[in-house]
């Protein structure tokens, strides 16, 4: 059998994120959370050029991922961005685009 190679804790939670925020209309929804305390469904489905079925897709993608929360207040769903979930991603992502790959400024 060979080796698995793992990745880390660090590496696989920055690829969940980073999924889950790589369609245009997922980071619309997380701009237009980021400018509210919280947010119905149908405020979020007003703001896109989308269907409801589609925008209830992106939804379901960034609540897997843990970068939004949602709550049921019977009929509505009301949705807010997860604070602690932001700020770890916002450390992960800080901390993955800052690493200096090459040791000057020269092209690869």
């Amino acid at each position: 059998m060979e080796n698995e190679k793992k990745y880390s804790v660090n590496q696989e939670q920055i690829a969940r994120f980073a999924k889950a925020l790589g369609h245009p209309a997922r980071i619309a929804i997380m701009q237009f959370l980021a400018k509210q305390d919280t947010c119905f469904f149908g405020d979020i489905h007003e703001e896109l050029p989308i269907a409801k079925a589609t925008v209830s897709q992106h939804l379901k993608e960034l609540k897997n991922a843990g970068l939004i929360q949602g709550e049921i207040e019977t009929p509505k769903v009301r949705y807010c961005i997860n604070k602690e979930n932001w700020k770890i991603a916002q450390k992960l992502f800080n901390d993955f685009m800052g690493q200096c790959i090459c040791k000057n400024n020269d092209s690869c």
